[in-house]
């Protein structure tokens, strides 16, 4: 069996958890945050997970991502 090549970019954007889950950055934090309320700037700060109909295409685009 060859090796698998890692998505780069996806790679950047996910982190694994230590019992395995993808956890992913909430969108929405880039610009035109002046009229965006405090209450939902700071919710967006946390990480989420990878919604489980996501999950199996994710590992597909990062096989060897590590716990960091």
């Amino acid at each position: 069996m060859p090796k698998l090549k890692t998505n780069k970019s996806a790679a950047k954007r996910l982190k694994r958890t230590g019992s395995g889950k993808l956890m992913r950055n909430k969108q929405g934090r880039r610009h035109l945050l002046t009229s965006k309320p405090q209450k939902r700037k700071r919710h967006m700060r946390k990480q989420a997970p990878v919604a489980p109909g996501m999950t199996k295409r994710m590992n597909v685009l990062v096989p060897y991502l590590d716990n960091n």
